[in-house]
């Protein structure tokens, strides 16, 4: 559960510090400012320490370079409050791909139960398509709190609660499945 939480806060970090900058002086042009060299400060710190950065750490950066720089030249913070939706639609499209859930899972899951782990993928893809529209949804009203209070407790909170709710369903079923399977005839 830590890796997954460090997972998140590191994929979110521009968004979190923006957030957090902007909460404690209200400009937004500062927090966008600061964003835009936290996550610039952390592919550089990536790169120093030799990690290869993936196709989505690099696709991250361009979009809060992007959408950093038409917030500060529109002064508008509805493009950079979007970023989380773009990521969050691009990993909902990629989760659409059949079985990509089974590569995560331990092995007894996988050869246990994987038509429910494909069906959880599926299940993912959805949860993340629909944080994508509701952060669209939120970021078009221009309400910084609600904003942060989607993304930092909504967003982050769904995806905890469907794991939690997976890790619980895929147990239950694993169980069954293995107690099924011993009080089978030979």
């Amino acid at each position: 559960m830590k890796d997954i939480l460090v997972r998140l806060g590191s994929d979110f970090f521009s968004t979190i510090v923006f957030a957090g900058v902007y909460f404690a002086t209200g400009s937004i042009a500062l927090a966008t400012g600061i964003g835009i060299a936290g996550a610039i400060g952390q592919v550089i710190h990536a790169r120093f320490r030799g990690k290869e950065l993936s196709f989505m750490a690099w696709a991250s950066l361009a979009l809060v370079i992007v959408l950093g720089t038409a917030t500060l030249l529109t002064d508008d913070p509805r493009f950079v409050l979007a970023k989380p939706s773009i990521a969050h639609f691009a990993i909902g499209v990629i989760m659409l791909k059949r079985g990509w859930l089974l590569r995560y899972v331990p092995p007894i899951v996988a050869e246990t139960i994987p038509e429910y782990v494909t069906f959880a993928g599926f299940a993912w893809a959805v949860l993340m398509l629909a944080l994508g529209a509701g952060t669209i949804a939120v970021a078009a009203t221009g309400d910084m709190r609600l904003w942060a209070i989607y993304v930092s407790f909504v967003a982050v909170g769904a995806k905890i609660a469907a794991f939690a709710i997976q890790y619980v369903a895929f147990r239950f079923l694993i169980t069954s499945r293995l107690r099924a399977r011993a009080a089978a005839p030979t």
